[in-house]
C-alpha cells in the first residue's frame, strides 16, 4: 500500500490521498491522470486492469484501488 501512497503523491501531491475518498466524485483526479495512473499501477504491480474495472467506484480512494489491486493480483 505505501507504494500506491508514493505513486499517487508523485502524480499528484497537492492531494491527501491517505484521507480522501472521492477523488472522482470530487473532480480531483480527471480522465487523463486516472490513464496515467493505470498505466502506472499496471507497470508497478504486475496487473492489467480491464476496461470494466474503470470505474468511479475503484479510483475514488486509495483504500479502493488498494483492493481493485488487491483482487486482481489474486487473480
Amino acid at each position: 500500500m505505501e507504494r500506491l501512497y508514493e505513486i499517487l503523491e508523485d502524480m499528484q501531491p497537492e492531494i491527501d490521498f491517505h484521507s480522501e475518498k472521492a477523488l472522482i466524485d470530487d473532480h480531483l483526479l480527471d480522465s487523463l491522470t486516472v490513464l496515467a495512473l493505470i498505466s502506472e499501477l499496471e507497470d508497478e504491480f504486475d496487473i492489467t486492469i480491464p476496461a470494466v474495472e474503470i470505474i468511479p467506484a475503484n479510483f475514488n480512494s486509495a483504500d479502493a484501488m488498494w483492493a481493485l489491486i488487491t483482487r486482481l493480483s489474486e487473480e
